[in-house]
């Protein structure tokens, strides 16, 4: 332990190398090809192998095999280790001292039982946030405020997902394309939890949003990119808005009120690992 944390640390040090594990945390529980990691980060194949190999070694990160590509992953038990060696050794369990910080073995409170503020992101927040943001309020709007919004939006809502929300039943009215930039400032909702819908969004440098959200990723294949025939581009809206369906479905029916934050944590998680492929 004595060697590996500062190995840890130095290893974080390097402002790449940074910026690639943030990247993974922001994308777990997702195990990312390296191709995908070179794109999102603009590093040559060389390069990337090389910080992959340091945060490896480091013990940070963890590669499995999946056919013939390599994936990788934030090794979480590593990164609990490290922060439960840095409040214990270094802050000495003080409160006073590291005040933004929590004891690793404190158990924190459930949430109180009320209505809670979520908010999903996707880039253009034209279809999948949509989706995910009309789905929550009809399912389960008595206890969620739901919000919505792209980190690039687009200008209007995609008539294919407007389609499928009509076709389902969902009110329309109230929706449109926002911006990150809208849910920030001091009129803004202290939400409880974040999700990204999209590898796109979670790739991407978001807020740090008041009061310590919940957050999670749930992506999934963006419907707008697909091709083809209109049957063929609205089988695609219709399998994101299933899937997505399934999530928030688990999502409303977890008791948050009786689950601490870590609980609620891996829960979340858990909905995020499940399957995208439509049901046989």
């Amino acid at each position: 332990m004595e060697k590996a944390i500062p190995d840890r640390l130095t290893t974080l040090g390097h402002p790449q190398r940074l910026a690639l594990f943030r990247l993974l945390m922001r994308r777990y529980p997702d195990q990312l090809p390296a191709g995908e990691i070179a794109a999102a980060l603009g590093l040559k194949a060389s390069t990337l192998s090389a910080y992959l190999a340091a945060l490896q070694q480091a013990g940070l990160i963890r590669q499995t095999r999946a056919g013939t590509s390599l994936l990788y992953t934030v090794d979480m038990a590593a990164v609990r280790q490290t922060l439960d060696y840095l409040w214990l050794e270094c802050c000495r369990a003080r409160a006073d001292l590291c005040a933004t910080a929590s004891p690793p073995d404190a158990k924190e409170p459930p949430m109180a039982d009320r209505k809670y503020n979520v908010l999903f992101i996707c880039t253009g927040n034209s279809a999948r946030s949509i989706f995910a943001e009309s789905l929550l309020r009809k399912i389960a709007g008595d206890r969620f405020n739901v919000f919505s919004a792209g980190t690039r939006p687009s200008s209007a809502l995609n008539p294919f997902a407007l389609k499928v929300l009509v076709d389902k039943g969902h009110d329309i009215a109230p929706l449109r394309a926002k911006n990150t930039a809208e849910f920030i400032g001091p009129d803004a909702p202290v939400f409880d939890f974040v999700f990204t819908v999209c590898n796109q969004a979670a790739n991407e440098e978001c807020p740090s949003w008041d009061g310590q959200p919940v957050s999670g990723h749930w992506g999934m294949p963006d419907p707008v990119q697909a091709t083809g025939t209109d049957a063929e581009k609205s089988l695609a809206f219709q399998q994101a808005y299933g899937a997505l369906k399934r999530r928030i479905e688990a999502f409303a029916a977890l008791p948050i009120a009786t689950l601490d934050r870590i609980a609620l944590q891996s829960a979340v998680d858990e909905i995020g690992r499940q399957t995208t492929e439509p049901a046989p």
